[in-house]
């Protein structure tokens, strides 16, 4: 690895450490405040997501959707979009993808069918980004607020499936839809709580998404329409073509981490199948300053702090939100940093 390369890599990583050092910091004297040891709940909270193999597979298990979400974001903010909307991508890739699974239950194969399933849940969250990029391109709607829209939107067709023509049998439940039948689970080994094919998916999808940003045509085309749409063209560049392309394959990520959590997870749709993993997907890529390099282990530090969170109502009474108030003191300490260094800057 060259020294740039190095520098790529260790530069977000040592702004994200100094961020998450003052986060605890903060969060640490309000627990001090409120006569709480930050050490135990720091000790509570590693033991629920490392002490064990079981815990570290659980860990991965988050890892594994808030991975696929921040690649996708990773399209879409270099090519300049705030996509908001990732959270109804991902419940759209979720619903593509048990529609697929209760259709072809018992007609096709269950690998073929897993695998028509995951088709399916990249084409409903890229259309959804489509829809986004489309009423940004051709109705002038900023794609925060269109992204925002369509999220509730998607939140309120999941809710109609659940409670309507997919509810559970003879009764419908907050709980979601009926268990999928067993073999069209993802494999867990025993012992897991995660499946491998999720996590080589993951893993796979986020090692394309750096090689197409740093080493292509397309990666060089997002940057260019992200950094001035006007120069892009110059070039013969298309920003709308490129941007409605970027939502497209961020979407297409967020569905297809909604098709694991059906799949691989709860085994059924819920009317929580994101549990947040996109907004927080937005957070892992703005921490690790918009580049690929470090949203892996930035994205396990939250699944960390995720996972760890189960722990302390259980052995220090503490809820379990205290895990969002150390994500939330993250933001504000990247805020702080960021305001910092441009104030460093301009002078």
């Amino acid at each position: 690895m060259n020294s740039s390369r190095l520098s790529t890599l260790t530069t977000p990583l040592l702004q994200f450490f100094f961020i998450a050092a003052l986060a605890f910091g903060a969060v640490s004297l309000l627990l001090i405040a409120l006569g709480l040891s930050p050490m135990a709940i720091a000790e509570s909270m590693s033991a629920g997501s490392i002490s064990n193999w079981m815990r570290i597979s659980h860990l991965l298990s988050i890892w594994t959707p808030l991975l696929l979400c921040a690649s996708g974001l990773l399209f879409t903010f270099r090519a300049g979009l705030w996509n908001i909307g990732i959270e109804g991508q991902m419940v759209m890739g979720a619903i593509g993808a048990t529609a697929v699974l209760r259709m072809l239950n018992g007609v096709a194969p269950p690998g073929l069918v897993i695998a028509l399933a995951m088709a399916g849940g990249l084409l409903g969250g890229g259309m959804w980004g489509m829809f986004v990029g489309l009423l940004r391109n051709r109705g002038g709607v900023n794609e925060i607020f269109g992204g925002l829209g369509l999220n509730f939107v998607a939140q309120g067709i999941i809710l109609w499936l659940i409670f309507g023509p997919w509810k559970r049998a003879g009764i419908a439940s907050m709980s979601g839809t009926d268990l999928l039948a067993r073999d069209l689970w993802l494999s867990t080994p025993p012992g897991w709580r995660v499946a491998p094919v999720a996590l080589g998916l993951a893993a796979g999808a986020f090692l394309l998404t750096a090689l197409l940003l740093a080493n292509t045509r397309f990666g060089l085309q997002l940057k260019a329409v992200g950094k001035n749409q006007q120069a892009a063209r110059l070039f013969g560049i298309q920003p709308n073509l490129v941007g409605l392309t970027a939502m497209m394959l961020g979407g297409g990520l967020a569905g297809l981490a909604g098709c694991l959590q059906v799949t691989a997870v709860y085994h059924r749709l819920i009317p929580s199948i994101s549990s947040g993993y996109g907004y927080l997907g937005l957070l892992i890529v703005m921490l690790a300053g918009y580049r690929a390099a470090a949203v892996p282990f930035i994205a396990l530090f939250f699944a960390a702090l995720a996972a760890g969170s189960i722990q302390l109502p259980i052995v220090l009474q503490i809820d379990s939100s205290l895990s969002g108030v150390i994500q939330g003191a993250c933001v504000l300490s990247a805020l702080v940093v960021h305001g910092l260094h441009q104030q460093k800057r301009s002078r």
